[in-house]
């Protein structure tokens, strides 16, 4: 008989708010002991677990279930502990490549920790199935999910109707956080309208274009729009894609009866940022035109209430509980609100706080939020007022050479390895640089070689383009020096924090570790003359 084995990990380090961890591990082995199959099933428990011992824990014990409770941080990741009992963070990086290690072995992860949705998407990757919640979640909610989840366990249920039965356990309680724990599946991805192209990635045409789709991470959004509560992010420097992906998300939220409304943040003038009152009241308009509401919302405006308590009663009243259907509010251009400390700091906030809405109030569990951006604010912020560290974070990456050549496949061109190489050590990966450069190429108004030659000057087709760049850079004398010492460099160079971040988010650079160089030829030869 081959017995299933549980290994629980927990870690509540000194400096942490107090959980009873020890009082979830005696709930899960009490149920265990009440089990008629409980001699097919064997648990071992670890205390104040440190980030040195997981790899011990998991070659020597061997689980088929892990199960972790402590506390998470979003992005920021797990909470571990360290030798004097502090707390020592594990990135989520680090947890991705430590459970790719075990893909044959463990079958379910269990990340009983708030806002560890975040790695429990990474760590999906690798694992079958893998258990996270996307809101803070009480102490007494999470050892009710656990009691619950396990109790199916052994019974032999499957993992999809373990956590149905924790996620009841939590409701037959009363506790109003069903909606805090979230089933991920590691899914062969989609192919959309389209031949593949490799396991991530597709091409789709619309009116005449082709273009690549990240189907691996458009899967992981349509996964997360259907969330009660949800916050999707979608970043990427300029023109890498991220529009048509809200887009597709959109379409796909249409389809399930969704309503949406998109806001473009580029449309607010001046005026409209220089007060939030009068900031959230033209968000609240923007939004009831796209549903078709006609809504003035400084007539019901109370002064005393402060900007986003009346925008938030506005938002519930006539959008959430006017309609069952849940609601997609996605912000597109939301960099534009950066400009505007004052307001950024109150509008952040507000969308912070809707996102953690769910957890008292199922009415705001129709809404869905995506925010769509190039960078993040520069300025240091209250970690718990921010929307940049909850949801589900969706970067948009270069082209591979694989997915570029497959893309000149589908226009046409009889292109093999050599060709896309010649064009990506001139351009690199740039979605949109590369679908531009394709598509001139396939309707025979420039050819491979003199396209390369011309490139990096503004005769070529990516003149307008390059100056665009340029002028952006010539706004500002400190990027101007920082991009000259980049492109001038011989090798990879060092920059200060906040220039390497400025030129990180146009778009004109790659990281190399703590080190900088330009992200492709064709800016460091355009820069290289044009700055000098």
């Amino acid at each position: 008989m081959t017995i299933r084995k549980i290994l629980i990990l927990a870690a509540n380090p000194l400096d942490t708010d107090r959980l009873r961890l020890d009082k979830e591990v005696e709930e899960i082995r009490t149920t265990l002991e009440r089990s008629p199959n409980r001699d097919n099933f064997a648990i071992e428990s670890r205390g104040a677990v440190r980030p040195q011992d997981l790899q011990t824990y998991l070659y020597n014990l061997k689980p088929q279930i892990l199960h972790f409770s402590g506390h998470g941080g979003g992005e920021w990741g797990l909470a571990f502990e360290n030798e004097d009992g502090g707390v020592k963070g594990i990135s989520t990086e680090s947890l991705t490549d430590l459970f790719k290690l075990f893909t044959k072995q463990i079958q379910c992860v269990v990340l009983n920790a708030c806002y560890a949705v975040v790695q429990a998407e990474a760590i999906c990757q690798h694992i079958p199935y893998v258990i996270g919640m996307n809101q803070k979640i009480g102490d007494q909610a999470a050892r009710k999910f656990a009691e619950g989840f396990y109790k199916a366990i052994w019974a032999n249920y499957s993992i999809e109707e373990a956590f149905n039965s924790g996620v009841t356990a939590i409701k037959l309680e009363g506790i109003p956080e069903e909606l805090t724990p979230v089933l991920l599946k590691r899914h062969p991805s989609i192919t959309i309208n389209s031949k593949p192209i490799n396991s991530d990635s597709s091409v789709i045409e619309s009116n005449g274009y082709f273009y690549i789709v990240r189907s691996r991470l458009e899967q992981r959004c349509y996964e997360e729009v259907i969330k009660a509560g949800t916050l999707i992010r979608i970043k990427s420097p300029e023109r890498m894609g991220k529009s048509m992906m809200m887009g597709r998300v959109l379409e796909y939220a249409t389809q399930q009866g969704y309503r949406t409304a998109v806001i473009d943040l580029r449309e607010a003038n001046r005026e409209i940022f220089a007060d939030i009152n009068k900031f959230l009241q033209w968000f609240c308009a923007y939004v009831g035109d796209c549903l078709e509401i006609e809504q003035r919302p400084e007539d019901a405006w109370k002064g005393f209430l402060g900007a986003n308590t009346n925008c938030t009663k506005y938002v519930e009243k006539f959008f959430l509980n006017s309609d069952d259907s849940p609601l997609v509010i996605a912000i597109d251009n939301f960099d534009c609100v950066f400009r505007h400390p004052d307001v950024e700091a109150d509008f952040c906030g507000l969308l912070r706080g809707w996102f953690e809405k769910v957890n008292t109030s199922k009415v705001w569990g129709k809404l869905r939020q995506m925010i769509v951006y190039s960078q993040e604010s520069y300025a240091a912020h209250n970690i718990n007022q921010s929307p940049f560290n909850v949801g589900l974070p969706i970067e948009l990456g270069e082209l591979e050479a694989l997915e570029v050549l497959a893309l000149a496949n589908a226009y046409g061109l009889s292109w093999v390895e050599l060709e896309t190489a010649q064009l990506m050590d001139m351009i690199g990966g740039h979605p949109y640089l590369v679908q531009k450069a394709i598509d001139r190429i396939a309707h025979d108004d420039i050819g491979l070689e003199e396209l390369v030659r011309t490139a990096p000057t503004e005769e070529g087709i990516f003149g307008d383009y390059l100056n665009e760049r340029l002028q952006q850079l010539e706004a500002n004398p400190e990027l101007v020096v920082a991009m000259l010492k980049v492109v001038n460099a011989d090798s990879a160079t060092r920059l200060g924090s906040k220039e390497a971040f400025k030129l990180d988010s146009m778009g004109l650079i790659k990281r190399q570790g703590n080190d900088i160089v330009s992200r492709c030829n064709l800016y460091r030869l355009y820069f290289k003359d044009r700055l000098s």
